[in-house]
């Protein structure tokens, strides 16, 4: 299963293939990115959590990251392709708001964040990875993750040139250690796919696009909606701040359940680097980044907590998918690992 890292990975920029169609959208989406005409499709009526409609986001975001094989970069900013994006994003936002409590008291849910529910009847991914996942598991929640994590905090980096003083200076201060704090091979990106290949998965940019479920885009999908639009910066900062609130107590959750299936060095350092990392990123993102955004931009406090507040939707979504599927004893992927695409 083992197999070693392409030394060239640092380097690799290689565009995904398209993925495999789930739906009237994503089909009109790809088959204008594979140079045919734009049909008119109806957003308005799809599932705003669904297979389709968040494929079809997915392939419209893709184009302002790596693209695809064969598409022209240009496509990043056709007007067809960006009206149909900005009808997806309405349906797809929309949905969040009538499902996600509003609030504007960031400091209440900021602290209960770091509250960390405890005992044996605490359920979460994590927990059951610590606890009784199986290696398949594991493999399975890695190639989810790795929807993100091989581009690990650029969603966020949107964000960079929509803030100003302070709160720019502290969130680039979070970017740079992402980003390796100027080694390249620290890159959490590059540590993750370290982690795929010593898992025996691939660690292609996307290669698991076709496996995953509606949950697992849609996650990825609201870092990129906020990100990508400057007003819903204090959304994209909230968001940024629930990864990197809670992601230290998970990570370590993680790391005890790979000892326990005996995973190897290269296994256990992602996510025993998150474990430090994040601990530390705590205090900088209250203190500076939503301190001094909220002192600078005060309205933005309701934006910031529905950020964090449908983060922590789809996130329980993606959850409940993964042990729902786990319980039944079947696989939480569309595809077997070691399926070819179709």
């Amino acid at each position: 299963m083992t197999r070693t890292l392409e030394p060239s990975f640092l380097h690799r920029t290689a565009a995904p293939d398209l993925p495999t169609l789930r739906g009237p959208l994503s089909e009109a989406v790809v088959e204008a990115l594979r140079g045919g005409p734009l049909r008119s499709v109806d957003a308005a009526g799809a599932d705003p959590y669904g297979e389709d409609l968040q494929l079809a986001l997915h392939c419209c975001y893709e184009l302002h990251y790596r693209g695809f094989a064969g598409v022209d970069a240009e496509r990043e900013w056709d007007p067809e392709l960006l009206g149909l994006r900005r009808e997806l994003e309405r349906v797809f936002l929309a949905a969040l708001r009538a499902d996600v409590e509003p609030g504007d008291d960031v400091t209440a849910e900021v602290d209960a964040l770091l509250v960390e529910p405890i005992g044996p009847g605490v359920r979460g991914v994590s927990h059951h990875l610590q606890r009784e996942g199986t290696l398949d598991q594991l493999r399975e929640y890695v190639a989810h993750r790795s929807i993100y994590h091989l581009k690990e905090a650029d969603p966020q980096a949107w964000a960079i040139p929509r803030l100003s003083g302070a709160a720019k200076a502290g969130l680039v201060t979070v970017e740079h250690d992402e980003y390796g704090s100027g080694r390249p091979e620290r890159m959490h990106a590059l540590l993750f796919a370290e982690m795929m290949a010593e898992l025996g998965l691939s660690d292609a940019y996307c290669a698991y696009v076709d496996h995953v479920p509606g949950e697992t885009l849609a996650e990825v999908n609201l870092m990129s909606l906020c990100g990508l639009h400057r007003s819903l910066r204090g959304a994209s900062v909230g968001q940024f701040a629930m990864v990197e609130l809670t992601s230290s107590p998970g990570s370590e959750r993680l790391v005890r359940g790979m000892r326990r299936l005996g995973c190897g060095p290269a296994s256990i350092r992602f996510y025993d680097e998150h474990v430090e990392a994040d601990a530390v990123h705590e205090q900088v993102v209250r203190r500076g980044v939503l301190a001094p955004l909220l002192e600078a931009e005060p309205e933005l406090a309701a934006d910031v907590v529905f950020g964090i507040r449908a983060s922590l939707f789809l996130g329980e979504r993606m959850g409940e998918r993964l042990l729902g599927c786990w319980d039944r004893g079947e696989s939480s992927l569309r595809l077997p690992l070691d399926a070819d695409r179709p």
